[in-house]
């Protein structure tokens, strides 16, 4: 178990570094004061613009990828777990680093590029799905967060259909998923009310 506790640790530490933070400090403001109030690549399009989305996107994502690597060359061949359930238990603690960071008061992102990490990490065919899913549903709807939350409910059923049936994967597959819907919550009321801000939309800085 010390194994397994090491990798929850490293993966929260891996996810508490917060790309769209650092960025933003670089460009001298702090970008949880502009916009949805996030450090995550959707809210660095709206206040920096194209090149800073894709680096905290970079970013946000390595940090999913290196923790599942790291799970998987180094910490499971240690336990006695299936191997897809350890990388999976590594990713959700990058992507608790990544939304609840310790550094910052708990307020960080919303997970989406660190899960797409985790997911590519894990099988590139799952990442491949929810770059269709984010492409299309934003391409007609326009609406990043709806397709975020769409991809969020694919997951278990991309990991059902190439990592197996184990309940221990679908479960934390599931977890992964409502974390996410969970911070895009005032996201959905907007949606709901109609008021939610689309893909291209500025903020004043």
């Amino acid at each position: 178990m010390i194994y397994l506790a090491l990798l929850i640790v490293i993966g929260y530490i891996f996810g508490c570094c917060q790309t769209g933070f650092f960025i933003g400090k670089l460009n001298q403001i702090d970008i949880r004061q502009y916009g949805s109030g996030n450090s995550g690549a959707t809210n660095a399009l709206r206040v920096l613009g194209k090149k800073a989305a894709f680096l905290t996107f970079l970013g946000d994502a390595l940090k999913g990828v290196f923790t599942v690597l790291i799970a998987r060359f180094l910490i499971a061949p240690h336990v006695d777990m299936d191997a897809t359930v350890v990388m999976l238990i590594g990713g959700l603690a990058s992507i608790l680093g990544h939304n609840y960071p310790f550094h910052m008061k708990f307020k960080g992102g919303k997970g989406v590029s660190t899960t797409g990490g985790v997911l590519f990490a894990i099988d590139p065919r799952m990442a491949l799905i929810c770059i269709c899913i984010m492409v299309v549903v934003t391409g007609v709807t326009k609406y990043v967060s709806l397709a975020s939350v769409t991809m969020m409910i694919a997951i278990p059923f991309m990991l059902w259909a190439f990592c197996g049936s184990d309940p221990q994967i679908i479960g934390l597959g599931i977890v992964i998923g409502l974390l996410s819907i969970w911070r895009h919550r005032a996201n959905i009321v907007r949606l709901i009310k109609g008021t939610e801000s689309k893909i291209g939309q500025k903020v004043e800085r």
